[in-house]
């Protein structure tokens, strides 16, 4: 016998018919679904052990906070709010002098500029009357025993509305509550 005839294979038994390739297929296909799957379930259904105990807060979770110092006037450090679809939420830092002064803040004065920022009403889709700012445009003047001091915008944009609530009770702004205070209201 030559060396050939030994080492040949019969054919039909390597050959794959088309109908099986079509089956290997399909099974391929169903494992990659089956991990897709699985890989989305893990997405979806995060595991209990990795979860915090307590959940964020809607402000930490719907608002990125960025932090504003001035560095002209030292101490004066203002906090941004910002919303994904752009609102912005402005306040006092929790470092700002106000907060050290002696009493905390005893009064809130819109009356800054030319206009009054609490007389004004923005209305329709389209925020008709909004006052437009840029960043370094005075808000509110806020009052202490011993000092006053500007509240500045922080950022360029239009001013839709502000707290009323704080005309009337300043000392929203000493407790620890600050933004939670302002979206209630």
């Amino acid at each position: 016998m030559n060396d050939y005839n030994v080492h040949q294979t019969n054919n039909s038994e390597t050959e794959e018919t088309p109908e099986q390739a079509q089956q290997e297929r399909e099974k391929e296909r169903e494992k990659e679904m089956q991990d897709d799957e699985e890989e989305l379930r893990k997405l979806l259904l995060p595991n209990v052990h990795d979860l915090p105990l307590t959940p964020p807060s809607a402000i930490d979770f719907n608002f990125v906070a960025y932090f504003a110092p001035d560095f002209l006037k030292p101490g004066h450090d203002q906090y941004v709010y910002r919303h994904a679809n752009g609102l912005c939420v402005i306040g006092l830092a929790p470092t700002h002098v106000a907060f050290k002064d002696e009493g905390g803040i005893t009064a809130v004065d819109f009356n800054v500029g030319k206009s009054d920022r609490s007389g004004f009403k923005v209305t329709g889709k389209r925020k008709k009357n909004a006052q437009h700012f840029e960043s370094n445009t005075a808000i509110c003047k806020v009052c202490t025993n011993n000092d006053s001091y500007i509240v500045r915008c922080c950022v360029k944009g239009s001013l839709l509305e502000v707290n009323n609530r704080l005309i009337k009770q300043p000392g929203l702004l000493n407790s620890s509550v600050r933004i939670t205070e302002w979206l209630r209201s």
